[in-house]
This record gives structure tokens, C-alpha cells and sequence, in this order.
């Protein structure tokens, strides 16, 4: 296997988790609900948001947190959502980009579960 190295790989990591995220008893209906019949506009927003992250290509701009302030997930859905996306990373690649993609997929759930519990607790938004 070889590293994560250009955008085509990124591509094919995102295409490969977000085929899996749709067929996931858990995480399917929702994504499904929410992005309705607009996968092809969110598949191209993740590959510059992994773009930028792990090529250093900053070709994102966003805030990647609102979206999801409102859904109904919690830990058991970041969790099913990193087992994905980790079982993706390992099967179809393995370096150092792959070891950060990994790395920075954990420290983005930590922070939305984060936000989205202290969210909750003070009945606010962030």
C-alpha cells in the first residue's frame, strides 16, 4: 500500500468512506436526510477539506462545525464514524499522510462532541 499523496487519493479515501457512511445503519439515514440529493456538492467540499488538511493545499473554506450543530448525533455516531473512516484509511493506504489523516480524524471528533455537548448543556449555540 502506498500513502496518501494527491488529490486523486484523497478522492478515493473520501468516495470509499462516504459510500460506507451511506450504507451504515447509523450514520446512512442521517447524512441521507440532510444531504438529500446533493452528495456530489458534499463529496467535493470533503476532498478540499482533506485537501487542505493533509496536502496542505488550502483549498477549503468553510466552517466545518455549524452543519452539524442541529443533528441529532452523539459519541456512539463519532465513534461509528471513525471506525469507518479508520477501517477505509487502513485498508487503502499507510504513511505518515495516512498516520495524520487518522490522527486529525479523532481530534475532529473530540472537538465536535466537544462543542455539541457544551452546546446542549448551556442550551446555546457555538
Amino acid at each position: 500500500m502506498q500513502d496518501i499523496q494527491n488529490l486523486d487519493d484523497i478522492k478515493r479515501l473520501v468516495d470509499m468512506f462516504y459510500t460506507k457512511v451511506r450504507s451504515d445503519e447509523k450514520l446512512g439515514p442521517i447524512f441521507i436526510q440532510v444531504i438529500k440529493d446533493e452528495w456530489p456538492a458534499h463529496l467535493e467540499k470533503m476532498y478540499r477539506f482533506w485537501q487542505s488538511i493533509l496536502l496542505g493545499e488550502p483549498t477549503y473554506n468553510g466552517r466545518p462545525f455549524p452543519p452539524h450543530a442541529a443533528l441529532p448525533i452523539g459519541m456512539v455516531h463519532f465513534n461509528r464514524w471513525l471506525r469507518l473512516f479508520h477501517e477505509t484509511l487502513n485498508q487503502n493506504f499507510e504513511g505518515p499522510v495516512a498516520d495524520e489523516a487518522r490522527d486529525r480524524s479523532v481530534k475532529i471528533a473530540q472537538v465536535f462532541m466537544a462543542k455539541l455537548d457544551a452546546m446542549r448543556a448551556t442550551g446555546g449555540s457555538i
